[in-house]
């Protein structure tokens, strides 16, 4: 949902979470895992992504290879891709912004609102500011032809994502999309069956961005963004964006079957679904660190999304 749309819905996700739980205090070995993170070149963000809002916010690096983005009293920031995707790979190493962090948002994302402003689609990491007590919570979430049925999941991180750089990806393709920290897969949304419906198919734009979530993000609204502490700075390089890119006025131009390894990056046999290694690492990461998930919201959905079933 990202940018736009946040409905009073994550009141009650965020009170499921009634223990206070610092990813300092968790000391886990992490399960073994290929790296997609390496199958992908990276990218250039000022050839790859232009200024969505906040520009006066935005800094580049490193000639281009890295970028902060800040929040503070006058605006958050946020960049877009220059392109759009049908299904790809999109990958970027992110460093959160340290100390008391209520109410601020730092979302990785994929949206077509601009083109479908009454239909779009969305696949969303997005994460979540700390109070005095909470670090910072990952949420995913994904929507399809403008249902505003949300479908988050929450978890809590192994690490400290404020003290170093750490891999955020989403894999999109016709079979699944996957969400990824630091290539240890914590959610897999599959196309098929109960799930078809609500999957995402019409090209997307990748968008970065930092923003003010006071009135939901940290304990549903409880803990605002206090500007005493601004400007909230968000570091990010090794951006990757591997997939294939689509004119939206121009359907008959989308990616085709043929020679899927030269036009679609995530179109073959590796990426059709989870290996082995991905799937230990994923029941893993659910069972260890996921605290919410809307399939056992009961309280918000008296009849659960039909792929809860």
């Amino acid at each position: 949902m990202a940018l736009f749309q946040h409905i009073l819905f994550h009141c009650l996700a965020l009170l499921c979470a009634a223990s206070s739980v610092s990813s300092h205090s968790r000391h886990y070995t992490t399960p073994s895992v290929p790296r997609l993170t390496d199958m992908f070149s990276h990218v250039s963000v000022n050839q790859s992504l232009s200024n969505f809002f906040g520009g006066h916010n935005i800094k580049l690096l490193n000639n281009g290879s890295m970028v902060t983005l800040a929040l503070d009293k006058t605006s958050g920031s946020g960049l877009a891709s220059k392109d759009k995707y049908n299904y790809g790979f999109f990958s970027a190493a992110i460093k959160l912004p340290a100390g008391l962090t209520s109410g601020v948002v730092v979302a990785f994302y994929l949206s077509n609102a601009d083109t479908y402003p009454h239909s779009h689609d969305e696949i969303d990491i997005e994460l979540l500011g700390n109070d005095k007590r909470v670090d910072w919570v990952l949420q995913t979430n994904v929507y399809a032809n403008g249902v505003s049925t949300g479908r988050e999941e929450k978890f809590y991180f192994w690490f400290n994502p404020t003290l170093q750089f750490h891999y955020y990806s989403i894999l999109w393709n016709s079979h699944h999309i996957v969400f990824l920290v630091d290539n240890i897969p914590v959610r897999e949304f599959p196309s098929n069956g109960k799930f078809s419906a609500a999957y995402p198919s019409k090209p997307m734009s990748l968008y970065v961005t930092i923003w003010d979530g006071s009135e939901w993000a940290t304990h549903g609204g409880k803990y605002p963004v206090n500007y005493k502490y601004a400007p909230f700075v968000t570091s990010l390089t090794d951006m990757e964006m591997a997939g294939c890119t689509i004119n939206p006025k121009q359907p008959d131009s989308s990616c085709s079957n043929a020679s899927l390894s030269s036009i679609d990056p995530v179109g073959g046999p590796d990426f059709v679904k989870l290996s082995n290694q991905q799937v230990t690492a994923l029941g893993w990461a659910r069972s260890k660190l996921m605290f919410y998930s809307y399939c056992k919201d009961t309280s918000r959905y008296k009849v659960l999304p039909q792929e809860c079933n």
